[in-house]
């Protein structure tokens, strides 16, 4: 007899924590859970991983279905396995979260799949212990951007400098000084200014920069700390 068989059977679910940056403000991404227990409660998007598909793959099928994004940034979080977690059925959860660029296209797809993005300062109550995961993965982000300039993800490739801070003001939760901001970001000698500039919110405008992809990378590989 196959030893496997005796042993007690569980679910493996992933669940994604969806971040994305729009108009200043970090969202989380959730959906009205589609299936009992605590069916179209608010939840975040997740799944059962299947039995021929690995965790990360399970991610990316997720977050493609809801975004139709492909190869976005999206890293392993932890591992939720309170017994009690699930009344449904013993399920384990292995949480991932990803950063994203909201755009026309994504909000398209969202709302086709009947998800929303709420501030992460105005969180609502999600089923489970998804309020904890969004509270751990944005202490991991927050703990991420002293290693690496997140804007990679969040913002669109030409930006401004107040773009990038009104950013880490998402990320920190907290108001930055624009002078020890610009000061900081700039000795950092990780992005590029261009002979460019943002018209839209003054006359004047605002220089527009992009990331040095390649100093970023020799930096990190030092060990360079990019903390603000």
């Amino acid at each position: 007899m196959n030893s496997y068989q005796e042993k007690d059977k569980f679910y493996v679910a992933v669940d994604c924590i969806i971040f994305g940056f729009e108009d200043g403000k970090l969202k989380l991404l959730v959906f009205n859970r589609k299936i009992n227990p605590f069916k179209d409660s608010l939840s975040l998007i997740g799944s059962f991983v299947k039995i021929g598909e690995s965790v990360s793959d399970a991610s990316k099928r997720i977050l493609e279905e809801f975004t139709g994004l492909r190869n976005v940034y999206m890293k392993e979080l932890k591992t939720y396995s309170s017994v009690d977690r699930d009344p449904g059925y013993r399920c384990i959860s292995v949480a991932q979260y990803a950063l994203i660029r909201i755009h026309k296209s994504i909000k398209k797809i969202v709302e086709q799949n009947e998800a929303q993005w709420f501030e992460v300062q105005e969180l609502p109550a999600l089923i489970l212990d998804h309020n904890q995961m969004t509270t751990d993965a944005l202490r991991r982000i927050e703990e991420l951007a002293r290693y690496r300039p997140i804007g990679f993800e969040l913002l669109p490739e030409k930006f401004t400098i107040p773009q990038l801070q009104a950013l880490y003001e998402a990320i920190y939760r907290r108001t930055l000084d624009p002078r020890n901001f610009r000061k900081k970001i700039l000795s950092f000698d990780v992005i590029i200014k261009l002979d460019e500039k943002d018209k839209t919110s003054s006359k004047k405008g605002a220089f527009l920069y992009k990331f040095d992809r390649d100093k970023y990378q020799k930096l990190q590989e030092s060990g360079y700390n990019f903390e603000i």
